[in-house]
């Protein structure tokens, strides 16, 4: 059996945080991480093909159809044929969903600020650029 390197132990770290991170807002307000991410996207992009909306979160085209004729359901979206080529279906929030939506950032904004509690400006700059620094490993990394 190998012994875990710090290495290891560092990249567990960041992805368990990151997991964990996806799953805990949408808990806190006790609704799919999906749904959440469906209302922010459409607040901040406006109307939106469900294929966009497929690829952005991840997920397959029924699951998209479902969510929006859910949140249609409950009066906070619309969809309709794209005018410009009917093959795709758009969607967007109603007022009540705006509402609904911008209830749901500012909630988010709060909860963040709330898990960084304790954690200095100068510790979140120090985390922010050693993030970055992997990214730009990683961009290195695949071009060789």
């Amino acid at each position: 059996m190998h012994e875990e390197t710090v290495e290891d132990r560092f990249f567990r770290e960041v992805g368990g945080t990151c997991t964990e991170l996806r799953q805990a807002f949408a808990r806190h307000v006790g609704m799919s991480a999906h749904r959440v991410q469906l209302l922010v996207r459409l607040r901040r992009q406006g109307e939106t093909s469900h294929s966009d909306l497929r690829q952005a979160l991840g997920v397959d085209g029924a699951s998209i159809t479902r969510l929006v004729k859910e949140l249609e359901g409950e009066g906070l979206a619309r969809r309709r044929l794209d005018p410009s080529d009917n093959r795709y279906t758009l969607a967007a929030l109603t007022p009540d969903g705006e509402r609904a939506a911008a209830d749901l950032e500012r909630s988010h904004q709060a909860y963040q600020e709330r898990l960084l509690d304790g954690l200095s400006a100068q510790d979140q700059d120090a985390v922010l650029r050693a993030l970055r620094h992997i990214r730009t490993n990683i961009t290195e990394q695949e071009r060789t």
